[in-house]
Formats: C-alpha cells, sequence, structure tokens
C-alpha cells in the first residue's frame, strides 16, 4: 500500500495525541509511532516534523528539553503541556465533526 500524506492540519494533532498517551518522547520516536499506529500507512517526513514541533513548542501546547539519551546520543525530548492536553481535546472534537460531516457528504452525494 502506498504511504497516504497527512490531510492538512493532522500532523500536530497526531503528534499531541502521541505525547499525551505515551509521555515525553524524542522526535523520532514520534515518527515511528505514527508509522507503527498507522500501520504504515502514513509516513513523517524530517521536513514536516520539527517545523510542525517548533509550532507546537511556540504555542505553549509542549515543551522540549536537552537530554542524553542511554547510548550517549543528545535528544530533544517533547512534552505535552497542560495547555497542550486542552488543545488536543479542542482539536479531536473538531477533528471528529470535520471527518464526520466529510463521510456524511461521500455516502449521500
Amino acid at each position: 500500500m502506498a504511504k497516504a500524506t497527512f490531510p492538512q492540519g493532522s500532523l500536530p494533532l497526531l503528534v499531541l495525541k502521541i505525547l499525551a498517551q505515551t509521555g515525553p518522547q524524542h522526535g523520532y520516536a514520534i515518527t515511528l509511532k505514527i508509522e507503527h499506529l498507522s500501520d504504515e500507512a502514513l509516513s513523517v517526513e524530517e521536513g514536516s516534523l520539527y517545523p510542525a514541533l517548533h509550532r507546537l513548542e511556540e504555542a505553549g501546547w509542549i515543551q522540549a528539553e536537552w537530554t542524553v539519551t542511554g547510548n550517549k546520543r543528545r535528544a530533544r525530548i517533547y512534552e505535552i503541556t497542560e495547555a497542550g492536553r486542552r488543545q488536543l481535546l479542542e482539536e479531536e472534537q473538531r477533528w471528529r465533526t470535520s471527518t464526520a460531516a466529510v463521510d456524511r457528504i461521500l455516502r449521500h452525494a
């Protein structure tokens, strides 16, 4: 199956959801989780992920900290904030409303 592109605006939603469910993660782990949970249907490019993480951090929805991993490599770890949890609830509701509307049109048009 070919990898799908992300519907506009869905990458921040997915990042917030993953961080809310799994706790702090580095960027590559977020990428792997998205790919795994989508049964490899979605692929995240670095050129998309890191700008999205930066925007989420600027909005105050995630926070980041540099750390040294078990294999002695530096990694930036991202964690959802309380503001991010509130935003996640709003974004999930907006997503469900929008996709339900599109689904209705696809079934009845």
